[in-house]
C-alpha cells in the first residue's frame, strides 16, 4: 500500500523551521542566533561536533584514531574547522575549553550513561545542571531521552526539571531523542520508522527547542511495526522527511552515528537537508580520522550545507 498522504512530502528544504518562527523567549533566541548565525558558516545551518562518546561508549571509540583520545583534538578540530558548537559533558568543558572560549559555542550535555549495562531498561542520569551551563557560558544544553524505555516515566520527569530550569535561565535545550528498550526492539527496532517518528514527536510534545535524531532505515524487521506503519511505502529519503515533519516547530539535527564511507556520509548529509533538517551533529564520522583528513571532510560537508542557507 502506497503512502499518499501529504505528511511524507509536505516539507520542502526551503520551508524548514526558522528561528523567527519559533515561540521562544528573548534569551533563547539570542543564544540560538549566536549558534546559527554568528559562528560556523553563519548561514542558519548547523554543524555540531559531539564529543560525549567517551562517556557513552568508552575509550574504544578512540581506537581508530588514537590522537582523538585527547579532547583538545576535538576542540581544535571544531575551532579550525568552523563548527557551530561542541557538545560535551561538564568535565571536558571545564578542563579543555578555556583556550577556545568565545571561539566555539558550547552545548553542555546534562545527562548520560555508560555502554556497560544493557539498553533493555535504558536511563541516562544527570551529570550536570542548567546552572553549570550558565556558569560555563554555554549557549544550549543537551538532554538524552530514551523513548520507549521501561524507565521513560523517570526520564520524562527528569527532563521536565531540566526544561523548567532552561525556561528560568532562557537556555535552549537540545533533546537527543533515542528509541530504546526491549519493547522498542519488539516493535521493529530503534531504527524503524515507527520508533524514530515517535521519538521526533516526543521532542516537540515535551518542549525541546532542537531535537537530535537518527534517520529511520528500512529493514526486514519492519513487519514488526504497528500495522499503520507496515502499510506505508517509503524509502530512506521519504522516511527522513516524515520524521522531520513530526518534529514540528522543533529544529532537527541529524546524527552521524558510526563512521560511514565518504560517499554514504555525503549522501546522508543531502538526504537530511533535503528533508528539512536544520543541520548535522556528526562526531565519530569526523574525529575518527587523521586531523588533516577530518578538516578536509568537514570542508566538503560545509560546502554542501552552504546550499541550504536560510
Amino acid at each position: 500500500m502506497s503512502d499518499t498522504t501529504p505528511h511524507a512530502e509536505s516539507r520542502a528544504p526551503d520551508s524548514r523551521v526558522r528561528l523567527d518562527e519559533m515561540d521562544l523567549s528573548l534569551g533563547k533566541k539570542v543564544r540560538l542566533h549566536r549558534i546559527l548565525y554568528e559562528t560556523g558558516m553563519k548561514n542558519g545551518s548547523l554543524m555540531i561536533l559531539p564529543i560525549d562518546q567517551g562517556l557513552e561508549h568508552g575509550p574504544i571509540d578512540f581506537f581508530p584514531n588514537p590522537p582523538s583520545q585527547d579532547p583538545d583534538y576535538q576542540w581544535r578540530l571544531a575551532a579550525e574547522g568552523g563548527y557551530n558548537a561542541v557538545a560535551c559533558h561538564y568535565g571536558l568543558a571545564r578542563r579543555y575549553m578555556r583556550k577556545y572560549a568565545g571561539r566555539v559555542p558550547l552545548i553542555l550535555k546534562l545527562n548520560g550513561k555508560t555502554n556497560i549495562p544493557s539498553d533493555a531498561e535504558a536511563l541516562s542520569t544527570l551529570t550536570g545542571t542548567v546552572e553549570d551551563a550558565v556558569a560555563l557560558g554555554a549557549d544550549a544544553v543537551g538532554y538524552t531521552l530514551y523513548v520507549g524505555s521501561p524507565r521513560q516515566d523517570e526520564d520524562i520527569m527528569q527532563f521536565m526539571e531540566i526544561r523548567e530550569a532552561c525556561d528560568k535561565y532562557n537556555m535552549p535545550v537540545v533533546m537527543w531523542s533515542y528509541p530504546r528498550g526491549f519493547e522498542v526492539e519488539e516493535k521493529g527496532g530503534r531504527n524503524s520508522l515507527y520508533a524514530v517518528d515517535y521519538a521526533a514527536r516526543m521532542a516537540v510534545e515535551l518542549g525541546a527547542d532542537v531535537v537530535k535524531l537518527n534517520l529511520p532505515k528500512p529493514s526486514s524487521e519492519d513487519d514488526q511495526q504497528p500495522a499503520a506503519y507496515r502499510d506505508l511505502d517509503w524509502d530512506f529519503a521519504s522516511g527522513a522527511r516524515r520524521v522531520v515533519e513530526s518534529a514540528g516547530r522543533c529544529m532537527v539535527l541529524v546524527s552521524g552515528g558510526s563512521k560511514l564511507s565518504d560517499h554514504d556520509l555525503m549522501s546522508k548529509v543531502k538526504v537530511s537537508m533535503d528533508a528539512g533538517a536544520t543541520g548535522l551533529i556528526f562526531g565519530r564520522n569526523m574525529w575518527q580520522r587523521p586531523f588533516d583528513e577530518a578538516l578536509a571532510v568537514t570542508e566538503r560537508v560545509q560546502a554542501l550545507l552552504s546550499e541550504y542557507s536560510v
